[in-house]
């Protein structure tokens, strides 16, 4: 499995040093990944479920402050 971010790939790095994982399986990883540009960190997508729950209760926060 590659790796998808630069903090990703400094992670294993220190794990390898420590020696809690073998070089083979930091050389796996390294090979699969290439010499592709990766990004610094990789955030979590959202899902449309989270964002329709995050409007309404956004709309449910104004219309309480308007009653007052």
């Amino acid at each position: 499995m590659p790796f998808k971010s630069q903090a990703q790939r400094r992670k294993f790095a220190q794990l390898l040093v420590q020696g809690k994982i073998s070089p083979a399986t930091f050389e796996e990883w390294n090979r699969e990944t290439g010499s592709t540009r990766l990004p610094e960190r990789v955030r979590r997508k959202t899902t449309a479920a989270a964002k329709k729950r995050s409007k309404r209760a956004g709309r449910a926060r104004r219309t309480a402050t308007k009653k007052r």
